[in-house]
């Protein structure tokens, strides 16, 4: 069973990414040595790690400045043990340097330390139209 902290920290994330505020989930909910792990590298990356809020944030400035994103939806979180749970993501998008519109559904895997996110794993599938 996820403990409270688990708890408040998935309920206040799946609220922060259905309002669109990334930016407060970040500041507010995550580690400063936090962990992000994509399923492949990020266009002009050698690893899918990012180590560090600041590389963190860094990722989501270069996701928001590469895609325009059309709708968005944000379900869960689904809990695993004390200190994990997911949240899957359906998005509509279009990554702006080539046009190319398609829809992408993702899920999210968080670790909660001490009331704070200290690692998230994405796994997705991305389908072109």
């Amino acid at each position: 069973m996820a403990s409270n902290a688990t708890r408040k920290v998935a309920e206040k994330l799946i609220s922060y990414c259905r309002d669109d505020d990334t930016q407060q989930a970040l500041n507010e909910l995550y580690d400063t040595n936090a962990v992000s792990i994509e399923a492949i590298p990020m266009p002009g990356a050698d690893s899918p790690k990012s180590q560090g809020l600041e590389a963190i944030k860094a990722k989501h400035e270069w996701w928001y400045s590469a895609y325009t994103v059309h709708s968005s939806e944000a379900q869960g979180p689904y809990f695993h043990g004390e200190d994990r749970f997911a949240i899957f993501f359906e998005m509509d998008t279009t990554y702006k340097e080539t046009g190319t519109r398609s829809s992408m559904k993702d899920i999210g895997i968080y670790t909660v330390a001490n009331g704070k996110i200290i690692r998230e794993e994405f796994y997705y599938e991305h389908n072109e139209e």
